[in-house]
């Protein structure tokens, strides 16, 4: 039989921030093991935490970027529990007085999968969210066989832990949500928010039930997510498997399960823990902090979000909804193309040659748009050439792979060399006259009404054309010719 699913995401996102949370000590990615640490951050006796406001800055801007609201007053708690990769044997982590609660984030309609797109449930729907509290991160566990490695480098990078309400009702609407999540993320500059590196990493607590009026079901918690699509596929997998047990009577209990890729299936790791569990007790060597002068400094650095870009460059550039969700996803995108921009140029078209051209490109070569060799003031000048007649689009798309090869040769000169020049009216029309004389049947076609032609003696003008001219050009003169 069918069953209500209800699923709540906590989601781990590493704050982009030169040093760790409660020490001096770099944060990094991919270098030498255990060659970022100190006393503080390997837990040594002694040693004694000292506040990154870096981190709790940008932890208030998020907030501020999802409407939660702040206490007044935030402070630290210690969770205690026992494994390799937290030395101290606890976390200092917040529990009663989060930086941020409440607050909520919309699903972008380009954000569920390509293959559902089309039959969204709840469009428009925005997630609440529970709470936005900072930690410190844990060392890196690496699983040998019989043998574990711990890498320390991890261990203290700020981490916020972004909790959402019990909102969500499919693994697409999950998969949304982190896609959109992580766009407000980036668009900030408050996280890189990049899954293959470890900066997000997401909980997903399911429960299924019958009817609205009766209560949630047991919560099982999956981990060992390490993507988005890997994240709906397990939501699949335990929405029908906790289904299946329920039609046969066997009821679930409150549990953690990772989820394994390879096989598709979720496996059970332990019964969970409540947070009692953990003897959370305030941090003795922190003190409390002061919300407000901080949520005053950060106010002013709320970007704008995707959804606002959006519908700016619908409402001023003239682009499509479809054209300004794909520019308004990557804040170096968006900021490429209004760079590129002239008053000369129709919006529509700097933004079509964008997105078909230059991102198939950069996708091609595995670039991202801020390490893009063609700049826009190098593009807007290639757009020129097509607005102003001297090139059509085809033969931009020629320039155009020149140019990304040599980005700091000019449009124009590599039109010239190319062979794209804007014909001479005189030398044009003698080279339309002679191939209409050389097609006379098909030139009759086009004077009865025949359009279709006019493309075929286009072509033949071409071919014969040296320097190659604009075939629109080529096309306006024939027309004139046979009218």
């Amino acid at each position: 039989m069918p069953y209500l699913v209800t699923i709540g995401l906590e989601v781990h996102c590493q704050v982009k921030t030169v040093t760790k949370m409660f020490c001096s000590c770099r944060t990094s990615f991919g270098d030498i093991p255990n060659t970022h640490t100190c006393p503080v951050c390997l837990g040594l006796p002694g040693a004694l935490p000292v506040l990154n406001q870096e981190a709790i800055e940008k932890t208030l801007l998020t907030g501020l970027m999802v409407n939660c609201s702040s206490p007044e007053i935030s402070k630290w708690d210690r969770k205690n529990y026992f494994y390799p990769d937290m030395p101290k044997n606890y976390q200092t982590t917040q529990m009663d007085q989060p930086l941020c609660i409440g607050g909520g984030v919309p699903l972008y309609d380009h954000c569920y999968p390509t293959d559902s797109r089309k039959n969204i449930a709840h469009p428009n729907k925005t997630v609440r969210l529970n709470r936005i509290h900072l930690e410190e991160d844990v060392a890196k566990s690496t699983h040998l066989g019989n043998s574990s490695l711990i890498d320390f480098n991890r261990a203290g990078t700020p981490l916020m832990e972004i909790v959402t309400e019990p909102d969500l009702e499919s693994g697409e609407e999950a998969f949304a949500y982190l896609r959109s999540l992580q766009m407000i993320l980036q668009q900030g500059g408050v996280s890189d928010a990049d899954m293959e590196k470890g900066q997000l990493r997401c909980d997903v607590n399911i429960s299924l039930r019958k009817l609205p009026t009766d209560p949630l079901g047991s919560k099982v918690e999956l981990k060992n997510l390490n993507s988005i699509s890997a994240i709906r596929r397990a939501i699949h997998f335990e929405i029908q498997r906790q289904a299946d047990d329920l039609d046969r009577g066997i009821p679930q209990i409150q549990s953690t399960r990772r989820w394994d890729d390879d096989r598709g299936e979720t496996q059970l790791m332990r019964t969970k823990e409540d947070a009692h569990d953990y003897r959370y007790f305030t941090c003795p060597d922190l003190l409390p902090i002061r919300t407000a002068p901080l949520l005053e400094k950060v106010r002013p650095l709320v970007p704008e979000l995707p959804h606002e870009l959006a519908a700016r460059f619908e409402k001023d550039f003239g682009v499509t909804g479809y054209d300004a969700s794909v520019l308004s996803s990557d804040r170096h995108l968006a900021a490429y193309f209004e760079a590129a921009l002239d008053p000369s140029i129709p919006g529509k078209k700097v933004a079509n040659f964008i997105i078909n051209n230059l991102l198939g490109t950069l996708n091609d070569q595995g670039t991202e748009i801020d390490a893009c060799p063609v700049t826009p003031d190098k593009l807007r000048a290639l757009l020129r050439l097509v607005e102003n007649g001297t090139l059509a689009a085809n033969q931009a798309k020629d320039v155009f792979a020149v140019l990304y090869q040599s980005p700091d040769r000019d449009p124009a000169s590599i039109a010239d060399t190319l062979g794209f020049k804007p014909a001479a009216a005189g030398a044009l029309e003698a080279l339309v006259a002679q191939v209409i004389a050389s097609h006379p049947a098909e030139a009759a076609a086009v004077k009865a009404g025949n359009d279709k032609l006019l493309n075929f003696l286009t072509g033949q003008v071409m071919k014969v054309a040296d320097p190659k001219p604009n075939p629109k050009q080529v096309t306006e003169c024939l027309r004139a010719s046979l009218s």
